[in-house]
């Protein structure tokens, strides 16, 4: 299980988060500008940390949920064997990529780069597309009508109150 866990994270946020984004700075030739000493850098750097703090707390919130009680991995080649109702998922049916959404956009503020922040579209029109293309009707296959009544009541994007 631990071994899944480390390929998936190695592999998915690894390159989403890491790999894609140094690429993009790499060839913008974007340097960080971390807190410069303006009111506008104040304002992105503590937007950014905002965003980060938010997006990784939910992403490992959603991951422990997964290994724990899902018994898989967020990876689509090891999901969770178990539906998944508890902490945030009980109010968004998507709570870990809006959590990497936030971390990506922690990246575009921090970096202050529009490439980033088109990166994050990106990865957001993809998901707009992928989750209810495949992930939705995969989990239709393996959770039935449990998925299906969770679907009609909980939203796919904005939280909706318990």
């Amino acid at each position: 299980m631990w071994w899944a866990f480390i390929r998936a994270l190695l592999i998915l946020p690894g390159s989403v988060l890491v790999l894609v984004p140094a690429v993009i700075l790499t060839f913008t030739g974007v340097e960080a500008r971390f807190a410069e000493p303006t009111l506008a850098g104040i304002f992105f750097f503590w937007a950014g940390m905002a965003c980060a703090t938010v997006g990784v707390a939910l992403a490992a919130w959603c991951t422990a949920l997964f290994l724990r009680r899902g018994r898989g991995t967020p990876a689509p080649w090891d999901p969770p064997r178990v539906f998944v109702v508890a902490g945030p998922y009980r109010h968004v049916r998507n709570p870990m990529i809006i959590g990497v959404l936030l971390i990506l956009a922690a990246e575009a503020l921090l970096f202050r780069s529009w490439a980033l922040a088109a990166w994050w579209a990106v990865f957001l029109a993809g998901n707009a597309l992928y989750i209810p293309l495949v992930e939705e009707p995969g989990m239709v296959k393996r959770f039935g009508d449990d998925y299906r009544a969770y679907r009609a009541r909980v939203p796919r994007w904005l939280p909706r109150r318990a």
